[in-house]
């Protein structure tokens, strides 16, 4: 399989980086596995290759590590406990939460857009809508100035 060249651009490798966060996040959060586990299993996948290594190592850890004040900071916008949340949205939910409290470098309505990407490619069929309206809600807060 070949990769594209807009896959090779900084874009490109944040888009997948943001990807398998996702995908190690939804395996964190359904086995409960340790973060090293995961991190290793995920850099073995061909994906790794593609990804902005440093900001996959900076997203998956960062959140992991700061899930618990993530998950305060986004449920006040969220109409229904995280419990119900599906796994998927909730792993989501915490990278879009994290990019935005401490990455300020990527501009809010690019964290949003790449969230509700992120939906559409591995939540059911309204998930991104939620993630949406939960991030429309958040970005102000998070981030006031823009």
């Amino acid at each position: 399989m070949t990769t594209s060249r807009s896959d090779r651009t900084p874009r490109g490798t944040r888009r997948a980086s943001r990807s398998l966060t996702v995908q190690g996040l939804y395996q964190w959060l359904v086995s409960g596995e340790d973060a090293g586990a995961i991190d290793a299993f995920l850099r073995e996948q061909e994906a790794y290759s593609r990804c902005d290594q440093e900001y996959f190592d900076r997203l998956l850890h960062g959140v992991i590590g700061d899930s618990a004040r993530l998950r305060e900071v986004f449920s006040a916008q969220c109409d229904r406990p995280i419990g119900e949340l599906s796994p998927v949205e909730h792993a989501i939910l915490l990278l879009a939460t994290y990019e935005l409290a401490h990455v300020p470098e990527v501009p809010f309505r690019v964290v949003i857009n790449e969230a509700i990407e992120l939906g559409k490619a591995f939540g059911g069929t309204d998930g991104h809508k939620y993630i949406n309206g939960v991030l429309d809600k958040l970005a102000p807060q998070l981030r006031p100035h823009g």
